[in-house]
């Protein structure tokens, strides 16, 4: 593809730090750069590419910044981590045989339920609960579901483990979004490897997009830690909600 101009590169760093901020409070952020790297004029699968770098550079900012401030636990996160690996590496190689296409109508009525779920459910991930699984066997299998889910489709999937953390293991809504980010940098980097081992990533543009994402992903992670619940819950459902919009356009409109 042709040089980006100043402009247009200007336009991605911008993309890349509202992304960074949205998904550092609810997950998301791909409903912003994915678009902008695809409006720029890039090939889908460069797109994808490069937003697998710049994204990793905001998850990495929020996952350190949660860290720091102890909403994360770290005894516990290393077998979700090995098992989100292991899930996004199946899910990049099988990505290259198969159309995510298929699974869009399905995703829809997850999300939808996960919208309405939410909304009607006030009191949800408030305050810690006691968990309904032994935290091993929930990262295990959560790791290799919504691992092999981001590395082959993507779209919600910070929303998926958010719910799935407060349902399963009873974290308030915060401390669920700080586990998040560990997994999704985690799938990130995976499906980044085997994107760059196919040449499919353009590293300045995504460089450039990263460092918007880091500003974005730190300033939103901040917000987080000294705003309660209720504020992550407004965000949540106003990013699931516009994930449902994006994917329903993509499936029906195109």
């Amino acid at each position: 593809m042709e040089p980006l101009s100043f402009f247009a590169l200007f336009l991605l760093w911008l993309a890349g730090l509202f992304a960074g901020f949205v998904d550092a409070i609810a997950g998301g952020g791909g409903i912003i750069s994915l678009p902008a790297l695809l409006a720029a004029g890039m090939p889908p699968h460069l797109a994808l590419g490069t937003n697998k770098l710049q994204g990793t550079f905001g998850s990495m900012t929020a996952a350190v910044n949660y860290s720091r401030k102890g909403l994360v636990n770290l005894r516990e996160i290393p077998t979700g981590v090995v098992f989100t690996a292991l899930g996004a590496l199946a899910g990049t190689v099988t990505v290259q045989v198969l159309s995510p296409d298929f699974l869009r109508h399905i995703i829809l009525i997850l999300l939808a339920g996960v919208f309405l779920y939410t909304l009607f459910s006030p009191d949800l991930g408030k305050l810690d609960r006691r968990p309904s699984m032994a935290a091993p066997v929930f990262f295990c299998c959560a790791g290799l579901a919504l691992g092999f889910y981001d590395g082959f489709f993507g779209p919600g999937t910070g929303s998926f483990w958010a719910i799935a953390l407060v349902l399963v293991l009873g974290l308030n809504l915060k401390k669920a979004t700080a586990h998040t980010k560990i997994f999704n940098f985690t799938s990130n980097v995976v499906a980044l490897g085997a994107f760059f081992a196919g040449h499919n990533v353009v590293v300045s543009a995504g460089l450039l997009m990263g460092a918007g994402q880091m500003l974005g992903a730190f300033l939103g992670s901040r917000l987080v830690i000294q705003k309660g619940t209720g504020f992550v819950r407004v965000f949540f459902l106003v990013v699931v909600a516009a994930t449902i919009i994006r994917l329903a356009c993509t499936s029906y409109f195109t």
